[in-house]
């Protein structure tokens, strides 16, 4: 996996500031407020949509029946198995589905989103995949990174335990190794430009953290 290996030490700095990053380290330490993990947690919820849209343009291109069964698959998982663990949270915050889905959605959001589903829908097959790689990468080595030191709060334990599962690892190994094989076939350019979006959408993985710990809003 030379090439995806060079992806990811390509953003060191930025997955070690993802770790350092008050709202991951209030996962574990149980100092993170609940009122930004509320922020947070619906801020996904509105997220995981447009991702699943852009993974289904991703689907769409993608030059073996495999990559279009899996990423359609990714799609589905996103809105139905992400969202009951986001559906769980809610009910302990007291909000409905209509009241998460009329939430506008933060600046760092709608700025991440409209990102990925521009490169998904404009761009060639291999760009899509570089640019929804680290949503998948960067919360499976969160997870297991947080699973290590624990919560205690319940409520965070049980989102660390997602994301550190051997089931997401599975998931996220199957993308890596599809990137691995999409990659041997590209030039140097092609490969250049999957790295240019998997940097980028990297530091919106920072900037969405900072978002929830800011519980950002619009300045106007």
């Amino acid at each position: 996996m030379a090439f995806a290996q060079e992806l990811w030490r390509s953003i060191g700095p930025i997955y070690a500031a993802i770790l350092r990053h008050p709202f991951v380290r209030g996962l574990t330490d149980g100092s993170l407020p609940r009122e930004s993990f509320r922020f947070y947690a619906v801020q996904d919820a509105l997220y995981l949509r447009e991702f699943a849209r852009a993974l289904s343009l991703a689907a769409a291109r993608a030059p073996e029946d495999g990559w279009i069964i899996m990423f359609n698959e990714h799609a589905a998982g996103a809105l139905k198995v992400e969202r009951a663990l986001h559906e769980s949270f809610f009910k302990e915050f007291g909000l409905t589905p209509a009241a998460v889905a009329a939430t506008p959605m933060a600046p760092t959001c709608l700025a991440y989103t409209s990102y990925l589903l521009a490169v998904a829908y404009g761009a060639p097959y291999h760009e899509a995949l570089g640019a929804v790689l680290p949503c998948y990468w960067i919360y499976w080595e969160v997870g297991r990174e947080l699973e290590r030191a624990g919560s205690p709060d319940p409520l965070y334990a049980r989102w660390i335990a997602t994301y550190a599962s051997k089931e997401f690892g599975d998931v996220v190994g199957a993308v890596i190794d599809a990137t691995e094989r999409t990659a041997a076939r590209l030039g140097l350019r092609e490969r250049e430009a999957m790295a240019r979006h998997f940097v980028t959408t990297s530091r919106y993985e920072w900037m969405f953290w900072e978002m929830g710990h800011r519980r950002e809003a619009w300045p106007l």
